[in-house]
């Protein structure tokens, strides 16, 4: 008998979710034990210090839920902490510079995290197996050591100095615990190490004896037990600002998924303050046009998606933030009325607008993991560090996020620092259903502010193209940071972007083949189903 499906962008993390299926658990088992496996072994994208949301599909309960454990401001946090610091924006926008790198690196950095309070909410509610052998897999990996991959080095060695950002080296560098972990001595002048070379074997003790304790005690270790000591410990002795009451008083958020309504398709995501309603209103823009009637990567398809992209990021950019704190307008985001708008303001060849502060590149921090199982449960999650702080509180194993520098040190927006408040994020993990409310698809992806953007070209790419969900990954995307440019992956043909470029774009040629986020996803085909890991990381999918 076939278990369920596991997607994910780390062969160690699909492995676990895949044996916890075998095991007898069921999505949400796999989609957890898979998580905390991530936290082993992409320590810069995510862990038990990160902050997530996802989306479960619980069929036998009738629930599509979606549950947001997307972090909080400490309590001593306030809108003009760092007002007067402010150096500029990051290039995709997922961020904000400061003189003085307070928001980056170190313990100021750092956000109430939410991913092991995720992870045990959904468990608490969906899971079938036992809470400790859900975290097997991770304390194994921890324990017996895992492989530096290809792209985790990679990532590690990105020159982020060169656009005026904290190195990855000098992040994993930033405790001696980290130095110890992730890096060769280098003694060059200024530097805390290089990262250890693919292929050598990383084993975590103190992080397999930190998942020991949440395999028995659960989220409690953490948010009141001997973990949050330490990290409160921590903080004190370095100016940070989380606090016991901090971690005691935070809450998941349990509510129903956004939804919204693609060619008859329902899909089903997050709610504010993640992305979801960009997901959906990009889409609502581009069910506005025959999509079917032109060739994928043509100009005028190219140009019709990033301008959908492009008025959706901008309306996200202006209204969304923590629906506690701020007035989401989401039934006029969503609405059809402003995509016809939008389409006819596209239909006469107008441009969007992005209002921005012009600075420098982000890099994507974050991981994705997508389950589905034989009774029709399904998960798709997506967890961060959002930009790791660097910090690991002695005797714990793990980088705590750096999630306070997505804020916008500028009071009076929607995404400005409050107490209590979670961060907007790029994060939008999603499931699609056919027009008979058959699952079709189930994906999610990290990658910043090209999450949402990703996402909507993928489903696009599915159900106006009749692309599989391994060639939907794959397709040549396009992204929208900045007015009147296109993001480009570089196998999008110069002969096309010069078409564009003679429509009034700038054209921004990635590098990479395989750019703008990594979107992993699984799809029902028939009686089968098929797993989509984007290239452009060092993920698969596996059916059990």
């Amino acid at each position: 008998m076939t278990h369920g499906i596991v997607c994910a962008a780390q062969p160690e993390a699909v492995e676990a979710g895949a044996l916890t299926l075998l095991r007898g658990g069921n999505a949400v088992d796999a989609a957890v034990a898979c998580a905390l496996t991530q936290g082993v072994v992409d320590p810069l994208m995510t862990g038990l210090g990160g902050v997530g949301t996802a989306i479960a599909h619980i069929p036998g309960h009738g629930l599509l839920e979606n549950l947001n454990f997307l972090g909080a401001a400490p309590a001593s946090a306030t809108p003009d902490m760092w007002a007067d610091r402010i150096v500029g924006e990051t290039g995709d926008g997922f961020g904000f510079v400061l003189a003085g790198r307070e928001n980056a690196l170190g313990h100021q950095a750092v956000m109430i995290p939410g991913n092991l309070a995720g992870y045990w909410a959904m468990h608490a509610a969906h899971g079938r197996l036992p809470w400790d052998k859900v975290c097997e897999p991770a304390i194994d990996e921890a324990e017996r050591g895992w492989m530096v991959r290809p792209h985790v080095y990679a990532y590690a060695i990105q020159d982020e100095a060169a656009q005026g950002r904290v190195p990855n080296e000098e992040i994993l560098g930033f405790t001696q615990a980290g130095r110890s972990l992730y890096l060769d001595p280098d003694h060059r002048p200024g530097r805390p190490g290089t990262m250890k070379r693919p292929g050598t074997r990383i084993r975590n003790p103190d992080l397999a004896d930190t998942l020991r304790a949440v395999a028995a005690s659960g989220a409690d270790a953490l948010y009141c037990g001997e973990l949050g000591e330490r990290i409160v410990d921590d903080m004190l002795a370095h100016g940070g600002l989380i606090t016991l009451k901090d971690l005691a008083s935070y809450r998941v958020v349990h509510q129903p998924a956004l939804k919204g309504n693609y060619r008859g398709h329902t899909i089903a995501t997050n709610q504010p303050g993640g992305s979801g309603v960009q997901v959906v209103q990009t889409l609502k823009i581009l069910e506005q046009f025959d999509l079917r009637g032109l060739r994928h990567g043509i100009p005028e398809h190219l140009r019709i998606v990033a301008e959908a992209i492009a008025y959706a990021y901008q309306d996200k950019r202006a209204h969304v933030g923590d629906p506690d704190h701020v007035d989401v307008p989401l039934d006029v985001l969503i609405s059809s009325e402003r995509a016809a708008e939008y389409a006819r303001r596209i239909e006469r060849g107008e441009h969007a607008t992005l209002q921005r502060l012009e600075s420098l590149d982000e890099p994507p921090e974050t991981s994705q993991v997508c389950t589905l199982d034989e009774h029709g449960n399904a998960v798709s999650m997506t967890h961060t560090l959002g930009a790791p702080s660097g910090v690991m509180a002695p005797g714990t194993g793990f980088i705590l996020n750096g999630c306070m520098g997505i804020f916008d040190p500028r009071p009076g927006h929607a995404t400005s620092i409050a107490p209590g408040k979670s961060y907007t994020s790029s994060m939008s993990p999603s499931i699609v259903f056919d027009p008979d409310s058959a699952l079709r698809m189930v994906l999610g992806a990290p990658g910043a502010t090209y999450i949402p953007q990703a996402i909507a070209q993928v489903i696009s790419n599915v159900l106006d193209f009749d692309m599989a969900m391994s060639d939907a990954v794959i397709a040549p995307r396009v992204a929208v940071t900045r007015s009147r440019t296109i993001d480009v992956s570089n196998r999008i043909p110069r002969f096309v972007t010069s078409e564009l470029e003679a429509a009034g774009y700038a054209i921004q040629r990635s590098y990479l083949s395989y750019a703008f986020a990594g979107v992993h996803g699984v799809e029902v085909a028939g009686q089968s189903w098929r797993g989509g890991a984007d290239p452009g990381r060092d993920g698969m999918a596996l059916t059990v």
